[in-house]
């Protein structure tokens, strides 16, 4: 546990008269915790330079005052700056590790896709390359290693809190480019003060490898006081967590955007095909299974589902494929998928770094990837809640990977969504795992069965097992029918598009979407990956 300082700082704030305390010598601002000032150190004096807006609230268990311990040194949790940008807001928090009563070292505890990041500020080096020529997926030499680009967005420091190394700029927007590589670092490129960037590097922690003290009791809250309603039909919007951007309505499944808060006029979209007819989720929303997802068993809770197909590029006459994603969620590890696809289910995470690609070739954590597949992939169906904001028809650019020799069962995706790259990781699972994780029984269990042929999953089922094959498989046939309408709309559109109304080609499709056998009739073999709307250190 954290010991506190030897010598700490205090001075009446100038706006307030209220206590501000500094618990290192080096720190240069803090945030009035009563008026929320914000405050610069002038000698021995404060100087009131602006007002922090008030944080938007999130799922995270961190507040300040909380204690931990990394590599045997211990830290406490100081400070926080909150940014925004267009897909949603990030957290940074300014940890002070105790190193000696006058010279505490700073760090900074950062949001990285469900994750986090501790990183620790450095000298600019030399070499780091001016905003405007940073583009995703490029590659720079910078401090003596080699960084892949995974995103580059315009940010805005939303609002700040507590002790802070440096006066907080809360005004304009600016560059931030977070870049990451083979060795699973992390770096970015803050470029608030103009032409010469911030520089700090890290690697990816868990929560629960601190040590933690004092984190918030309870998480998950809930908005229902603010009496959120759907701006589609009106029905009462149930939110769980408070990071929340993206709710599906469980009434007319209209998607509504809260990524500007509750009180803003709520955009929405509403889905092909909603409403009557929609089949719910193998797995239940709001239930929990306990998995080793890369780890100790947890419990993680379904808090979102998507479905999603590949898009065919004009004149491809390939087959169309379908897949289904859950996102799962748990108080200290964070967010995962499982991924329900034609050869079988799989969970990944996303990863810190970027591999090392040779050809079609990966190298990541010790094992070796093959290229299996490239495609554009396009969101078809949203229900639940979501970090990121869920976008109508958003597509992303996907590579997947398949281990080779004895990583045979591990998998990668890369995803480029605008400005971003993800990469995820993470292995296969049988599809008897996922049913005993979430004490699925009957048909219900039976229905997962995607890693094995329908037939030979129910072998052996006993009594009364034609009557579970038959249903299994029109269970199978009406969720194909279901995506292949789903993805199928857009195809029937953009035939209308291209080819005009009265075309023979816009009849083809019409024709094929009501036998329900969508634009391609097929049911393809992409294990899927998933866009999480943001590869940034956030």
């Amino acid at each position: 546990m954290a010991t506190s300082p030897q010598r700490a700082y205090r001075a009446a704030c100038p706006n307030c008269g209220a206590p501000v305390e500094f618990a290192s010598a080096a720190s240069a601002s803090a945030v009035c915790s009563f008026c929320r000032s914000t405050l610069v150190r002038d000698g021995d004096a404060l100087r009131r330079i602006g007002v922090s807006a008030e944080l938007f609230d999130d799922h995270s268990p961190l507040q300040l005052g909380v204690t931990g311990k990394r590599q045997g040194l211990a830290f406490t949790l100081v400070g926080r700056l909150q940014y925004g940008y267009e897909g949603g807001t990030w957290n940074e928090w300014h940890a002070l590790f105790d190193a000696g009563a006058d010279t505490p070292r700073a760090a900074w505890l950062s949001e990285d896709n469900g994750a986090y990041v501790l990183a620790f500020d450095g000298a600019t080096p030399p070499e780091a390359p001016a905003a405007d020529v940073l583009r995703v997926g490029g590659r720079f030499v910078i401090d003596g290693r080699d960084w892949s680009v995974a995103s580059v967005v315009r940010a805005k420091l939303i609002a700040a809190q507590g002790e802070l190394p440096t006066p907080p700029r809360l005004q304009g927007e600016f560059v931030v480019a977070d870049l990451r590589n083979a060795q699973g670092e992390v770096a970015t490129l803050d470029y608030s003060d103009g032409a010469q960037p911030r520089w700090s590097s890290g690697r990816s922690v868990a929560l629960s490898e601190l040590a933690l003290q004092g984190l918030r009791e309870d998480s998950e809250k809930t908005l229902a006081s603010q009496g959120l309603s759907c701006p589609s039909c009106g029905a009462a919007l149930s939110v769980t967590l408070a990071s929340t951007l993206a709710v599906s309505c469980a009434q007319c499944h209209a998607v509504v955007d809260l990524s500007k808060g509750a009180g803003a006029d709520l955009a929405h979209y509403a889905q092909n095909n909603s409403g009557a007819g929609g089949l719910e989720p193998q797995l239940a929303l709001g239930s929990t299974g306990t998995l080793a997802l890369g780890g100790a068993p947890l419990p993680w809770q379904v808090v979102g589902y998507l479905e999603r197909c590949n898009v065919p590029a004009p004149g491809d006459d390939d087959e169309q494929s379908f897949w289904r994603e859950y996102l799962l969620y748990h108080r200290t590890a964070g967010f995962a998928f499982l991924v329900d696809a034609s050869d079988g289910w799989s969970w990944v995470k996303p990863v810190t770094g970027a591999p090392r690609l040779q050809a079609d070739t990966a190298q990541w954590s010790g094992a070796s990837y093959r290229l299996s597949e490239t495609y554009r992939a396009k969101v078809s169906w949203v229900q639940g809640e979501f970090y990121w904001r869920v976008q109508r028809d958003e597509t992303a650019e996907v590579a997947d990977y398949v281990g080779m020799g004895a990583a045979g069962a591990k998998r990668m995706s890369r995803e480029e969504v605008k400005n971003e790259i993800t990469w995820s990781a993470g292995e296969t699972l049988k599809a008897s795992v996922v049913a005993d994780a979430f004490a699925l029984t009957g048909a219900a269990r039976d229905a997962l069965g995607r890693d094995v042929a329908p037939l030979s999953a129910l072998a052996g089922a006993g009594a009364g097992s034609p009557l579970k094959i038959a249903l299994v498989l029109l269970v199978a046939f009406v969720l194909v029918a279901i995506m292949l309408t789903r993805c199928g709309q857009d195809r029937c559109d953009e035939m209308r598009a291209t080819f005009g109304a009265e075309s023979n080609e816009l009849a083809q499709c019409l024709a094929n979407r009501s036998s329900g056998s969508g634009s391609t009739g097929t049911y393809g073999g992409s294990y899927g990956g998933y866009s999480s709307g943001g590869g940034g250190h956030k």
